[in-house]
């Protein structure tokens, strides 16, 4: 086994050429035939049973060999990598020179690498300072939910509909005469204000009355997920069954009492105060963090690869794919829905992703220049605190290695960042 390392014409990249030798690739290819041979249906041998030999003998020789090229080269590849200290950040481009059974196994791999980023001023960033300050307003506000939260649904059958009703309505909507999939539905509510339908839709819902019947005439905006139905004017049958009002509850002590431990509107008061303090006290915290980081990468020069920024929106595109699943929603669908492509989805994230991208690299850059590390204090405590948040036990987590590499990756990074604001001019 062997690689020889060398650079090509392009800035943080480097070409592997590998030797692998002939037994280890052909004991690759009897692992993948003993892994595969239940698939193989051959006439005179029992499903799963025929020899190697003559599996080859009707398939072809080269029947196993991708299966062993990926049974092999990985672990080989992340060895040699890391024996020579090449930090790996695209997946390589393979270009396979000589492969068959009974020979050495040569291809090349082509590889961009971690770029070298050469700080500038890193003590002493300026930024402005960033605090949020809770007003009578914001009190008002937080008492406006828990007015929401306890209010009651009250029928109203002496009046029209007004705006902030709750409307349960029966429509159809056609375009040129033609219904449209999804425009129908009965007992609907809908409340008047939400803006939840087609502008002027809502609008024109008020002034009903109950078992009104009405013809409402809008138009789809012309960016509407529906390509067939954009810029269209439609006609909705619309049907008024029922009219609801929410009732808040009033502002006073026995209010205070129905909702918290507390005895008094202004005990209640001064409590969401606190804790409104407490949460600008964690936002401010978090984007003056934000702000440090992000002065220091502007200006730093870095020359980001590509294959880092491909990495970044390929994790973005997981990361909302997970989220839309909850709503049983997949990605190329939910990227359908919005008239949009996956190029559309990777050119719209490809300026936040360089950006994040040059942000972990800064902030790698500090860490090694400051030689900042956490001691197995540091680590023992975070793992403790995992092991109460998640109720496992600690020397579960304390012998998981993994967890131990993935907790001192984050110490690093938050003793990082404390480092940049701590030494950060904040006027």
């Amino acid at each position: 086994m062997s690689m020889k390392v060398s650079k090509t014409e392009n800035k943080n990249e480097v070409k592997l050429e590998f030797t692998i030798e002939a037994a280890k690739f052909d004991e690759g290819i009897k692992k993948v035939y003993e892994k595969n041979k239940k698939y193989f249906n051959i006439p005179g041998f029992r499903k799963g049973k025929a020899p190697m030999h003559i599996v080859e003998k009707v398939y072809g020789d080269e029947v196993f060999y991708e299966d062993a090229f990926n049974e092999v080269v990985p672990e080989v590849f992340d060895e040699e990598v890391k024996n020579n200290n090449i930090e790996v950040v695209s997946k390589p481009d393979i270009d396979i020179t000589q492969m068959g059974k009974g020979k050495d196994l040569i291809f090349t791999a082509i590889v961009q690498t971690k770029p070298e980023v050469k700080l500038g001023k890193y003590k002493g960033i300026e930024i402005k300072k960033i605090e949020y300050n809770v007003t009578d307003e914001d009190i008002e506000h937080e008492l406006g939910h828990m007015q929401e939260k306890n209010s009651r649904l009250v029928t109203i059958d002496n009046r029209p509909v007004e705006d902030g009703d709750i409307a349960t309505i029966d429509f159809e909507g056609s375009v040129d005469g033609v219904p449209f999939e999804g425009g129908k539905a009965e007992g609907h509510e809908l409340t008047i204000g939400s803006h939840t339908f087609i502008n002027g839709f809502e609008e024109q819902v008020i002034g009903m009355k109950i078992d009104e019947e009405k013809d409402i005439n809008v138009t789809f905006p012309e960016d509407y997920f529906s390509k067939e139905l954009a810029g269209k004017p439609a006609v909705f049958k619309v049907k008024v069954h029922e009219i609801k009002k929410k009732e808040l509850p009033k502002l006073d002590d026995e209010f205070a009492k129905d909702v918290s431990e507390f005895d008094t509107l202004k005990e209640l008061k001064a409590d969401i105060k606190e804790k409104l303090e407490h949460e600008n006290e964690h936002r401010a915290k978090h984007e003056t963090e934000d702000a440090v980081i992000k002065a220091l990468a502007d200006a730093t020069e870095i020359d980001i690869p590509s294959g880092m920024i491909d990495t970044e929106i390929d994790n973005v595109a997981k990361d909302v794919e997970q989220r839309l699943s909850y709503q049983g929603i997949k990605l190329d669908d939910y990227l359908k829905m919005v008239g949009k492509t996956m190029t559309d989805f990777r050119k719209e994230n490809e300026e936040p992703a360089k950006e994040a991208v040059k942000a972990r690299l800064v902030l790698d850059a500090v860490i090694k220049a400051e030689k900042i590390e956490p001691t197995n204090e540091e680590v023992t405590e975070k793992i403790k605190e995992m092991a109460k948040n998640y109720n496992r036990k600690e020397e579960e987590l304390i012998n998981n290695v993994q967890l131990n590499e993935y907790i001192k990756e984050n110490l690093k990074n938050e003793k990082a960042i404390d480092f940049l604001v701590s030494n950060a001019k904040i006027k």
